[in-house]
C-alpha cells in the first residue's frame, strides 16, 4: 500500500495541478476524493482551511497546492519537475505566483461578479495576463513545448488546470484566449496528451456544470468566500 495518499475533488483545479504531479513523478498513492459540498468532519481535522488537495505522506499531512508540489519535487528528487540551477528555480518561483496571484484570482472574481462594472474590471485583468503569459513567457522563454522548454516542470502543471476550464468562461462570461495567442494554443494542445492530463481531466460539459454556482455567485466554498473577501 502506498504512503502517500491525496485527498482530492474531481472539481478542483488546484488538487488537479497536485494530481497531476504524483503521475508526473511516477509517485506511488492512493486518491481519496470528497464532495466539497458536504465535507466529512474528519476533513476538516486536516485541512484547516477546508479546502483540497491534501497530501498525507507517512505521519505528516500537508495542505495547499503549491505547497504540496514543492515539496513531492524535494520529497521524491526523481523525474525532477523544476530547473537544475537556482537561477532558474527562482524564475519558476515567479511564474508559479504569477499564476496564483495575478491571474487565477480574476477568474474566479470574474465568474463571481454579478454586475457589469466587475466582470469589466477582471475581464481586463484576465486579458492583460494572458498578454504577459503568451509575450512575456512562452515567446521568450523557451521554444517549447512546455513553459521552460523541452522538459515539464511545475510552471505548466500551475497554469493548465484553469486554462482548461476557460471553456466554462466562455460560456458563463464570453472570455476566450485570442486565436492569435499561437504558443499558448499550441502549449496547451501539448499538454492535452500527456498522461497526467489525460487521466485526470474532465469533458466541457463537467466542467462547464461545476463551475455552474460560481457564475451565479451561489457557491458556498471556502474559495468563493476567499475570493469574495478579497
Amino acid at each position: 500500500m502506498s504512503d502517500v495518499e491525496i485527498i482530492s475533488a474531481t472539481s478542483c483545479p488546484f488538487a488537479q495541478r497536485t494530481r497531476m504531479v504524483l503521475i508526473e513523478k511516477n509517485i506511488d498513492h492512493s486518491l481519496s476524493e470528497i464532495d466539497l459540498e458536504d465535507k466529512p468532519g474528519w476533513f476538516w481535522e486536516i485541512s484547516p482551511y477546508g479546502k483540497v488537495p491534501v497530501i498525507r505522506h507517512n505521519d505528516t499531512t500537508f495542505y495547499e497546492s503549491a505547497v504540496i508540489n514543492e515539496y513531492l519535487e524535494e520529497a521524491f528528487p526523481e523525474h525532477n519537475l523544476m530547473p537544475k540551477t537556482p537561477e532558474e528555480r527562482a524564475q519558476a518561483r515567479v511564474w508559479i505566483d504569477f499564476a496564483n496571484v495575478r491571474f487565477v484570482p480574476h477568474i474566479y472574481k470574474v465568474l463571481l461578479a454579478q454586475d457589469a462594472e466587475g466582470q469589466a474590471l477582471h475581464e481586463r485583468k484576465i486579458y492583460e495576463a494572458l498578454e504577459v503569459m503568451e509575450f512575456e513567457g512562452l515567446r521568450k522563454l523557451s521554444d517549447g513545448p512546455f513553459w521552460l522548454g523541452a522538459d515539464i516542470s511545475l510552471v505548466d502543471l500551475t497554469f493548465f488546470p484553469h486554462l482548461e476550464r476557460f471553456v466554462a468562461l466562455e460560456h458563463y462570461r464570453g472570455i476566450k484566449i485570442p486565436k492569435d495567442y499561437s504558443r499558448l494554443h499550441a502549449w496547451l494542445d501539448h499538454m492535452k496528451q500527456r498522461p497526467s492530463v489525460l487521466q485526470t481531466t474532465r469533458d466541457d460539459e463537467g466542467y462547464i456544470k461545476s463551475w455552474y454556482k460560481y457564475a451565479s455567485n451561489s457557491s458556498t466554498g471556502t474559495t468563493a468566500r476567499d475570493m469574495r473577501e478579497s
